[in-house]
């Protein structure tokens, strides 16, 4: 389906229900844009909405490496999946007077940063985005369940893969080391997360702006 961009955040607002925490989730592979959307959607909804990124949840860099993965970051055992979804059950009920604070994800450090984000608990949306919300494996089978509805963007592949070659560009990769890691990592990760898009609520297929 394609839909403009009001239509998605009219979407977003009928979820707010009074005096009840809801989460939104965002899907999709590497470079759909799942982070651009999350953070319009937040935008325009104002005070009623928070972002809180799964990749928030990255291991460490150190991590990586002692455990041998660090040539694989990106893969969904590279995260704490069980932390993610601890987070967000916790984030489900929130407690009055409560303010729980979730990590964001720093790209010039590649590095998540503990106690980033505050919500607080008379927020009634959550808005989170990130490859493995509808991936079944793990610990991430819990999430599904965690949110309450999740949407999955898609891409075209060929503008997807620029778009994530010029990213790791700007982030301090050289252009063929870019396209290597894209090739390899980020392309494997993205059948990954393709395999979950039937087991979302809505699939976007292009955000019109207007």
């Amino acid at each position: 389906m394609d839909l403009d961009l009001d239509r998605l955040v009219g979407r977003a607002r009928g979820l707010i229900v009074p005096g009840r925490r809801r989460i939104l989730g965002i899907a999709g592979p590497p470079g759909a844009g799942k982070s651009t959307l999350a953070r319009e959607l937040v935008a325009r909804l104002g005070e009623e909405a928070v972002l809180v990124p799964m990749d928030g949840f990255h291991l460490a860099n150190a991590e990586l490496r002692r455990l041998g993965r660090a040539e694989r970051k990106g893969a969904p055992d590279t995260f704490d999946a069980a932390g993610y979804a601890a987070l967000l059950a916790r984030l489900r009920s929130p407690l009055p007077g409560t303010v729980v604070y979730a990590p964001d994800f720093d790209r010039s450090l590649e590095e998540a940063l503990a106690g980033s984000i505050p919500v607080a608990p008379q927020i009634p949306l959550v808005v989170t985005e990130g490859n493995y919300l509808l991936h079944d494996e793990g610990a991430w089978a819990q999430v599904r369940d965690l949110v309450d509805e999740i949407w999955y963007l898609h891409l075209d592949g060929a503008e997807r893969v620029r778009r994530l070659v010029d990213r790791h560009v700007r982030h301090g990769k050289s252009r063929p080391d870019a396209q290597r890691w894209v090739e390899g990592s980020d392309e494997a990760n993205a059948s990954l997360v393709a395999a979950g898009r039937a087991r979302a609520d809505l699939v976007i297929t292009e955000v019109l702006t207007g």
